[in-house]
């Protein structure tokens, strides 16, 4: 029998740097008048905040990677930089950078993993994430485990990117992006395996509405296994569920919206 092949291991054993934390407050799902606004949440492991540089303002400076750490607060890799200046930040680690890599940060720089540059001086085809959306801006784009962003044409002062929901972008080609795709791809293949893993994250058990009473649920009511009686499935509070727009017609961004995402 065959031993199975042991994966190399990505982060590192190092403690958070000390410097680049702040204390993390749990709500439990409640607002500012101390009631739930948003339910299932509640308890879950104590965590501190990282606080990543998704601007990386250093501009015409190199850095050396000296970690690449998990980040309990979020999907994808962290890595630990030192700039030229001695000043040390978190950012988004690229998948396939390691300790020790060097990046550099620059209107123009060489197209290598973990380069940050302006978007109009990276060739069409390539694969970026942590893009701004405003020029100076902080990085709202593609900053979760494996995904991307792949430019795909010039248009003037615009650049068109391809968002991982399959919709056209514009974006203003003074713009900073990151070379590379975002680490831990296999993120989406992880078994949660049992509800207590989803209790230390601070995930409380789900109720379905079919087995509630129709004064707690539009799906309430009936014996056994009943339907839901309904042509659309709805919240507890009526509206309908699966289908209908979320995004406001008077969002400011909708004018840089090319194409519309895919339907599945």
């Amino acid at each position: 029998m065959k031993k199975p092949i042991k994966q190399k291991k990505i982060t590192s054993n190092k403690k958070p740097e000390k410097s680049l934390v702040a204390p993390l407050k749990s709500t439990g799902g409640r607002g500012y008048k101390g009631r739930i606004t948003s339910r299932h949440r509640g308890g879950g492991v104590k965590r501190m905040y990282r606080l990543v540089d998704f601007g990386q303002g250093k501009i015409d400076q190199k850095a050396i990677v000296e970690a690449i750490e998990y980040d309990p607060n979020r999907s994808a890799y962290i890595a630990l930089v030192k700039y030229e200046s001695g000043e040390k930040a978190y950012i988004i680690a690229p998948h396939g950078l390691k300790a020790g890599d060097k990046i550099e940060i620059a209107e123009k720089a060489e197209n290598i993993t973990g380069n940050r540059m302006m978007l109009k001086n990276i060739p069409l085809g390539v694969f970026v994430h942590n893009v701004e959306v405003q020029p100076g801006g902080k990085a709202k784009m593609a900053r979760s485990a494996g995904s991307y962003v792949k430019i795909l044409s010039s248009d003037g002062n615009n650049i068109h990117l391809q968002l991982p929901s399959s919709e056209v972008r514009m974006v203003n080609e003074k713009c900073f992006a990151t070379i590379g795709t975002v680490s831990n791809p296999d993120h989406k293949y992880r078994d949660i395996g049992k509800a207590g893993i989803n209790r230390k994250r601070g995930k409380r058990p789900h109720v379905r509405g079919s087995a509630m009473n129709p004064v707690d649920h539009p799906h309430g009511g009936g014996e056994g296994r009943t339907g839901i009686g309904l042509k659309h499935p709805k919240t507890p509070w009526g509206k309908i569920a699966l289908g209908p727009k979320t995004r406001s017609k008077k969002r400011w961004t909708n004018k840089f919206i090319i194409r519309r995402r895919k339907k599945k």
